[in-house]
């Protein structure tokens, strides 16, 4: 089962604001220590990539930062349907939040995520992508596109801000985090995975169809006279 609270993360208020909740899925981050519901809860939501990364390029000497976009990068679904902040009236998404406590990994709570109301909280895209859980533990997440500007050759700068006391670490289970620059075209961005699973299946479905003619043309004889 995915450490994670459907309920909560569809916007159930119940959910997000009692003591006995959110689900027993989320266990062991499903309270603090003064019992205390954590939103959003589950080992999911407390490993979320939050490193903050800059991208600059150098401009006759002088680094000038490349514009990162954020917005578009999750599922339309998710983004619109699935994913729910909680509503209370005329309450603010900070007030609604009062009484819960953050992800212990996270550097800041969920209301906060960003200044845009309509990227922060739950249906912040960085979060929503995150939560979106692979099926392979080595796996890449869309973070930020390049839209505008000419910025195919040339010299570039990447500076990461982590820290090991606010930032999730993967060095206790050798895990690792890595940067990967890909382009897409009109077929989606390059996903080596698939390409093999798509070959494999095809080579068995192949091989299984040339087992399955030699036994038909071996046997049929056999079955003409068996009628």
């Amino acid at each position: 089962m995915i450490s994670r609270d459907e309920n909560q993360l569809s916007g159930d208020l119940y959910s997000l604001k009692v003591a006995q909740n959110p689900g027993n899925e989320c266990a062991p981050y499903r309270v603090n220590s003064e019992q205390k519901p954590i939103a959003p809860c589950g080992a999911v939501a407390n490993s979320m990539f939050n490193d903050v990364i800059t991208l600059y390029r150098n401009q006759n000497g002088t680094y000038v930062e490349v514009p990162l976009d954020g917005k578009g990068i999750s599922w339309w679904t998710d983004y619109n349907i699935k994913f729910r902040n909680p509503t209370n009236g005329n309450e603010s998404l900070e007030q609604i939040f009062q009484g819960t406590e953050k992800p212990n990994r996270w550097i800041t709570k969920a209301y906060n995520l960003s200044s845009d109301p309509n990227n922060t909280g739950f249906i912040n895209e960085d979060f929503i992508v995150w939560m979106r859980s692979a099926a392979l533990p080595t796996f890449r997440k869309l973070y930020r596109r390049i839209e505008s500007g000419n910025f195919k050759n040339g010299e570039y700068q990447l500076r990461i801000e982590y820290s090991i006391l606010s930032n999730y670490p993967v060095v206790s289970f050798q895990g690792r985090k890595k940067i990967v620059f890909s382009s897409v075209s009109w077929m989606g961005g390059k996903n080596p995975f698939l390409g093999i699973a798509y070959l494999v299946f095809g080579s068995l479905c192949t091989l299984f169809a040339i087992i399955m003619l030699v036994v038909f043309i071996k046997y049929q004889g056999k079955m003409d006279d068996d009628i």
